[in-house]
């Protein structure tokens, strides 16, 4: 009686939150757009109601975080087709041929025996847009598909459960190594419950079945034993983080900066500009990193697999296009002064100034600790995805998890508004597919603003603030 007085309203709040799980995995179609954003809209609000009454409850927030994403165990993907095709890469890898090689589709309209079990489904369900195209997952990704295969090679269901399950242990983790890292940075400890409770995590990795969750294992194992000064195993952990999302090496620059600056190196401080560095530690760690990633394509090698591959990724920046930002801005200043789409030019453009950038943050910081390190991290992929032509939901998974060890929350927000890109799915049975840019620009004129005030408003005024102290 006197633990249902204590924690009836988390409890009563649990009950909800599961019930709106389990309608979100098996009652709901992507094109219900009104169910969609109202269910969504109730899990965020249980999720906030949840973090008001058992924030102190750090054991309790962490049962209803693996007992929602047990809600799903059974759903097939509702919000995303991507994991038809993991499951045909799996399948190919099992049947002794490199996913990298061949398109579904090239299989499909040869006719005659087809190389996996239940291809024409498989097909189907992943589109004609995936199925024409070229694999681009890393080797440590193919290796979870070739997992589910094995454990499953004739269920679409049973392949299904074994990625939710290996996505699942990703998140055990992310956890442990988040909360241990947290502890290391003097942070908060439950500033980990606004990933790894967050709805749109849950929906998004365990749902969807995005590998974002296995990177991010990853990359916060990695970041937890480069604090540790275990600089050389961070490098492998590293790898593999490459290995399952190639992101990361977008960060590669930044470590070099926190190399640079932090004690971890060898290091002699001649005044208050200058610091001496012990080259042979750190390009052993970019060495560490570069050999591992090469090791583990080895399998797939060939000239034909470097082809596609970078064919592949090209495509991401010069071909496809959703839920972009300032990419669409430029896209119709140049339909404005040619009368066409750009994207080909644009698309490479947008890279290259995202790598000034990121040069720009990591050679221009004169101190660096692991806060700073994944501050910039933070900075430096918030300004690869505003502008990237490209922007699916769960690549703000890497932003959330990243900010959860900072003091900025526009990625918390973003991760809630970015629901609204579904409702591209809208115009999904009709003659014309295009996006609704009206509610696309709802959602950046949110993030936008968030961002804004954060980095810049809320920061200005705080050094002013702080100065106005001193002189004082």
């Amino acid at each position: 009686m006197q633990f249902w007085k204590l924690y009836k309203v988390p409890l009563l709040l649990t009950i909800v939150s599961l019930f709106l799980y389990w309608l979100f995995a098996y009652d709901l179609i992507r094109t219900e757009y009104t169910k969609l954003i109202t269910l969504y809209s109730a899990l965020w609000l249980v999720y906030i109601l949840l973090l008001k009454y058992a924030k102190d409850n750090l054991r309790f927030l962490t049962i209803i975080a693996f007992l929602s994403r047990a809600i799903f165990i059974l759903a097939i993907p509702n919000l995303s087709q991507d994991f038809y095709r993991f499951i045909w890469d799996g399948r190919m890898i099992l049947e002794g041929l490199n996913p990298y090689l061949y398109t579904p589709e090239s299989f499909i309209h040869a006719g005659g025996d087809l190389p996996v079990t239940e291809a024409n489904a498989l097909y189907a369900g992943m589109g004609e847009l995936n199925g024409s195209h070229y694999t681009n997952y890393p080797p440590i990704n193919q290796l979870c598909f070739m997992i589910a295969g094995l454990f499953s090679g004739h269920s679409i269901l049973g392949s299904a459960i074994v990625f939710r399950l290996l996505i699942i242990v990703a998140d055990f983790g992310t956890f442990f190594f988040g909360k241990r890292l947290l502890e290391r940075l003097n942070i908060p400890v439950k500033n980990i419950f606004w990933y790894i409770l967050n709805p749109f995590i849950i929906i998004e990795l365990t749902g969807n079945l995005h590998f974002e969750g296995v990177m991010i294992f990853f990359l916060i194992w990695s970041l937890y034993l480069l604090h540790s000064g275990k600089w050389k195993w961070a490098a492998v952990v590293f790898a593999l983080s490459i290995s399952v999302k190639l992101i990361p090496l977008l960060f590669l620059p930044l470590l070099f900066c926190y190399f640079k600056r932090n004690g971890i190196l060898k290091q002699v401080q001649n005044d208050d500009s200058t610091t001496a560095i012990d080259y042979k530690k750190l390009i052993s760690f970019y060495v560490i990193v570069g050999i591992t990633t090469a090791l583990l394509f080895v399998p797939f090698f060939s000239s034909e697999f470097v082809n596609n591959y970078a064919q592949t990724v090209g495509l991401w920046f010069q071909n496809f296009e959703f839920n972009g930002s300032i990419y669409y801005l430029a896209r119709e200043i140049g339909f404005v002064f040619t009368g066409y789409n750009e994207i080909a030019i644009i698309g490479k453009i947008l890279p290259g100034l995202v790598f000034l950038f990121v040069m720009g943050l990591a050679f221009f910081r004169r101190k660096i600790d692991t806060k700073i390190l994944i501050t910039n991290m933070l900075i430096a992929f918030s300004f690869y995805l505003f502008l990237s032509t490209t922007v699916h939901p769960w690549y703000i998974a890497t932003l959330l998890i990243l900010s959860v060890f900072t003091n900025y929350k526009f990625p918390l927000v973003w991760s809630f508004v970015i629901i609204l890109s579904y409702l591209a799915y809208i115009n999904l049975n009709k003659a014309d597919k295009s996006e609704n840019l009206w509610i696309i620009a709802l959602e950046y004129i949110v993030v936008y603003s968030v961002f804004i005030w954060e980095v810049f408003i809320k920061k200005s005024t705080q050094n002013r603030w702080s100065r106005h102290k001193i002189l004082k």
